[in-house]
């Protein structure tokens, strides 16, 4: 590996490293939250969704599937960054981080929120969302920095 890749492989860690913390800090909050982070909009999503069904939006369309979309974009960034920090040939380490993760949340919520409520789609849903982000970031490196990336040379020398 050159000088140059080296560096820009350090920097990017870095960066991924720092994002990483950031993002698990947000995570947590949002994930064991006392209350439902949602609970307040309810309501307003139930009126938006009335009114797209109203004016030819599908009725599979609804506050479910809103969720369940939400919970994917949520673990998208786990799955990048894992990637990011391991490299394109371990992109699996990152689903399984991401559904370890998941599953960790949901028994937490479990066991220690009672207003809150720990389901399998959850689990489905941020899983599906780590492996988007995981094929996402590999695509994205593979395109952009070649087959043999920084990061693909520094994990196979570890």
């Amino acid at each position: 590996m050159t000088a140059n890749r080296r560096r820009r492989h350090t920097l990017l860690r870095r960066a991924a490293g720092g994002m990483a913390l950031a993002y698990l800090a947000a995570l947590t909050l949002i994930a064991f939250w006392p209350t439902p982070v949602d609970r307040g909009l309810h309501g307003s999503f139930s009126s938006v969704v009335l009114w797209l069904h109203a004016h030819g939006v599908p009725a599979w369309f609804d506050y479910e599937s809103i969720e369940f979309s939400a919970n994917i974009a949520l673990f998208i960034p786990v799955g990048l960054l894992v990637v990011l920090l391991t490299g394109t040939r371990r992109w699996w380490i990152g689903t399984l981080i991401g559904t370890l993760l998941s599953c960790t949340i949901e028994l937490g919520q479990l066991v220690f929120l009672p207003e809150r409520f720990a389901t399998v789609n959850d689990v489905i849903a941020n899983s599906l969302g780590a492996l988007l982000g995981t094929l996402l970031a590999t695509v994205v490196l593979r395109v952009a920095l070649g087959p043999t990336h920084p990061s693909d040379e520094v994990a196979r020398s570890t």
